[in-house]
């Protein structure tokens, strides 16, 4: 699989990462292992996770999907070939609030450690950003995991452009890590200005865009398929998502789909790859066909002028 820098780390990882929001909850052990396996025998090495996945599952309690993962990294003894994310910040049921104190950072980082049953963490994002709790609480927290060595490198997620900006100012001036990433929502289509998503949750607006790029931090987009719904007949797209202008681009995806003999899922995937610089999607898959679907926008080819083309489309 192809790989892309980091942003400045100086560590290479997939060009598309897997993520792993259900495994080992709605999804059962096989086939979260399976599609693991799928991904790993493809060459892809990325794997997102969280401490929270995935407490809204009946019967689950956050954690599951860490605890999946690190006992399929036991059984496969693979775990020097994963690079391995996860995160900290949403409210877990009853037991964990929705914050970033220095307390719970640590704490939340050394059960993250325990269930997946590794020394470090490749990535360790906060998962959503705690204005109740000071900047250099937090940020001197996670420089603190770094230090110890329970982390190697710290990402951002849900931030908007000048939280992250005030950030990563905060940590050059101390000395600490900075985040060397953002996750955010985002897909090819754009959600209408104003668009409230679930609670705690952003999109990569255009303010974040124009940081990302001048400051070569990447972006990791989560949901950049929008659970399937460019496709599926039984998923409509979100609401935020419904305008004259996704019409529009909906229109040049399909052609471009037609065009290049791909799936319109797979042109999504392969834009963000194509761009400039480039995006980091992270997907997910839970049946074979799916996970190979995904897969195949690695050998999508966009040529200068069909990017050109997809990114002016629009109202």
């Amino acid at each position: 699989m192809k790989t892309v820098p980091l942003g400045s780390t100086g560590v290479q990882v997939s060009a598309l990462g897997l993520g792993s929001m259900y495994f080992g909850s709605r999804d059962d052990e096989q086939t979260s292992c399976a599609m693991l396996d799928q991904y790993v025998e493809a060459g892809g090495t990325f794997i997102d996770t969280a401490n929270k996945y995935l407490d809204t599952v009946p019967g689950c309690r956050g954690g599951e999907s860490e605890a999946l993962i690190g006992r399929w990294m036991k059984a496969r003894g693979n775990r020097d070939k994963i690079f391995l994310a996860t995160k900290v910040g949403f409210e877990i049921g009853a037991d964990v609030p929705r914050r970033l104190t220095a307390a719970l950072i640590e704490q939340e980082c050394d059960k993250s450690l325990k269930r997946l049953g590794v020394d470090t963490i490749d990535l360790y994002y906060a998962h959503t950003d705690d204005r109740q709790t000071p900047l250099e609480e937090s940020m001197q927290a996670f420089d603190s995991l770094v230090r110890k060595g329970k982390v190697r490198f710290l990402g951002a997620s849900n931030f908007a452009a000048w939280r992250l900006a005030e950030a990563n100012m905060l940590c050059a001036q101390r000395g600490w890590a900075q985040f060397c990433c953002i996750q955010q929502r985002h897909t090819y289509l754009r959600p209408r200005p104003g668009s409230v998503f679930t609670s705690g949750t952003l999109g990569a607006d255009e303010d974040l865009l124009d940081y990302v790029r001048a400051r070569n931090v990447p972006l990791v987009a989560y949901s950049p398929l929008i659970k399937g719904a460019y496709t599926r007949g039984d998923r409509e797209i979100r609401e935020q998502y419904r305008s004259a202008d996704s019409d529009a681009r909906l229109k040049v995806l399909f052609q471009a789909a037609e065009e290049l003999g791909a799936t319109p899922l797979q042109v999504v995937l392969a834009w963000m790859m194509h761009s400039q610089p480039p995006v980091i999607p992270i997907f997910s898959a839970s049946k074979p066909e799916q996970m190979r679907e995904n897969l195949g926008a690695l050998d999508v080819k966009l040529s200068d002028q069909q990017m050109e083309t997809l990114n002016k489309a629009g109202a």
